[in-house]
């Protein structure tokens, strides 16, 4: 029985590791890490002093180090002062080019043919940062049902990967539900966008009988999705115009229960959530957001009864993100007391939109309007959802390509407040975003492991640390709970029992270096 101490060698990395082509690769071999702290992902207290034994691509054997047996000739780490967590599971990216809105998607059409090493490179940051698993729950589905099929091949390296396609009832990245753009205003470029990444799956669905839309979800069924999200208003949170009937929205729950697929929804409005959790969903994206609004005691207590999955996006409202939005929610304080000092001058009321954005840009509430602010209500909300007891996981939006299309997430300088929205690196932000948020640092660590594979109903295949189960692990130099920041104290990470080589992800890099940095140091 060989032994190693500290990381693998590079003999054993040659022999367990990736990157490198399918035929190249042996079956990985016996590997025990002994001598860790094991966070198993249940939520217990952690193992100390334990030992990990992986048979191949599955945990064998996990446990005190006194009652766990190394197998003979299975290559030995020393895991001493070394931690051991589940590989994280993010439940909401988006890494296909997807994201431009309206005239912005014409953009997408000079990367056209990189699109597939773009998904992938995404992809890769995600493994880099210990993220194993992944939902990407709106995009192009079929290049990235393509780049799927190498990482599952072995032909390349990547996390687990679900993937949504189109958000079913909206009409691609240029459309009125999605963009609020009409469609007499765009491009034969945006309108062929639009086609692939609906694949008949938009907008045209709103006008469809029970009937007609029973046979065209099965019809986008059968372009094999992963899971079904619909959006029960459209995607904006005003006006959150209600997209589907309680029967039609039953109709596309029951079609993907059938094929044992999970439903979701994105939900902009307090009425299109509830239409939604009555139709059956079985987790929510982003429930934190409900159109500027506090979410009602009596949505968070159907959530819980039917303990529907809620995946947040902490990411975007903590740690250096929160920071900058106080930062323009004090400027906007500042401007409105001189607002309303030429509104008494003048004698005009404000109007209607103007105390909108009042309220959406200082987080005051204002008379007149129902409304409270943008990013405070987010924070109440996902407090309220948190302190509840909701089954909450972290769903970031992480995408390579920015808010502003593709330019602006690999062409220009990093955008101010995009950090947190980076593959990988804005997972680690939303774990440490639940700690702040009043979680303990292992309910964190159990929301982005267990509580992530819960989402896509594979409890029984990944997200603890235990014998039969996927061999995915993220080892840290660092204990996580004593602080949360130190899941950037990445030492290894294992995915589907091989040692990936996290300093050479991504492969083949096409966007910007600031882009792909590692978690550790500076924020």
């Amino acid at each position: 029985m060989g032994s190693r101490s500290g990381v693998a060698t590079v003999a054993f990395l040659s022999l367990l590791s990736w990157p490198g082509p399918a035929s190249a690769q042996e079956p990985p071999g016996s590997l025990a890490i002994v001598g860790a702290t094991i966070i198993d992902g249940h939520g217990g207290a952690p193992i100390a002093d334990g030992t990990i034994v992986i048979e191949g691509d599955r945990i064998a054997a996990v446990g005190p180090r006194a009652s766990v047996a190394v197998p003979e000739g299975a290559e030995v780490i020393d895991g001493s002062g070394k931690f051991l967590t589940p590989g994280f599971v993010d439940t909401n990216v988006h890494m296909s080019l997807a994201f431009g809105r309206g005239p912005r998607v014409e953009e997408h059409a000079a990367y056209w043919a990189q699109h597939e090493a773009l998904i992938l490179q995404g992809l890769q940051l995600h493994l880099k940062h210990g993220v194993t698993t992944v939902r990407d729950s709106y995009g192009v589905l079929r290049p990235m049902q393509r780049v799927k099929k190498k990482i599952d091949s072995g032909e390349e390296i990547g996390p687990r990967t679900y993937l949504a396609g189109n958000i079913v009832g909206w009409g691609g990245p240029a459309s009125e539900t999605f963009a609020g753009f009409p469609e007499s205003g765009i491009s034969f470029f945006a309108e062929r966008m639009n086609d692939e990444v609906t694949l008949g799956s938009g907008e045209e669905m709103m006008h469809m009988t029970p009937d007609e839309l029973r046979v065209a979800i099965n019809a986008y069924l059968d372009h094999g999705p992963d899971f079904i999200k619909y959006g029960a208003t459209h995607h904006f949170n005003y006006p959150a115009g209600i997209s589907f009937s309680p029967r039609a929205q039953r109709v596309i729950v029951e079609e993907a229960h059938r094929r044992g697929l999970v439903a979701e929804t994105h939900a902009t409005s307090l009425e299109g959530l509830r239409l939604s959790i009555l139709a059956g969903i079985d987790l929510i994206q982003h429930p934190d957001n409900v159109g500027n609004r506090t979410i009602t005691d009596e949505l968070v207590d159907m959530i819980v009864e039917r303990g529907i999955v809620c995946s947040m996006l902490i990411n975007q409202f903590t740690g250096p993100s929160w920071q900058f939005h106080v930062r323009n929610m004090e400027r906007a304080r500042e401007d409105l007391a001189e607002a309303r000092a030429r509104d008494r001058q003048r004698r005009i009321p404000p109007t209607t939109a103007e105390i909108r954005r009042r309220v959406q840009d200082t987080g005051l509430p204002q008379p007149g309007s129902v409304m409270e602010g943008r990013w405070t209500t987010k924070r109440t909300n996902a407090k309220k959802l948190i302190e509840a007891g909701c089954i909450v996981t972290v769903g970031t939006d992480n995408t390579l390509f920015g808010r502003g299309g593709v330019a602006a997430g690999f062409l220009r300088e990093e955008p101010e407040n995009m950090e947190h929205q980076l593959p990988g690196k804005g997972t680690i932000f939303a774990i440490e975003g639940l700690v702040e948020l009043g979680m303990t640092p292992l309910e964190a660590i159990t929301a982005a492991t267990k509580n992530g594979a819960i989402a896509s109903k594979a409890l029984d295949e990944y997200g603890t640390l235990e014998a039969g189960k996927a061999a995915d692990i993220v080892v840290l130099d660092a204990d996580p709970l004593a602080d949360i920041a130190n899941l950037r104290q990445l030492s290894m990470v294992i995915r589907g029992g091989r040692i990936v080589d996290i300093e050479a992800l991504p492969t083949d890099p096409i966007a910007l270096d600031w882009a792909a940095g590692p978690p550790n140091g500076s924020r």
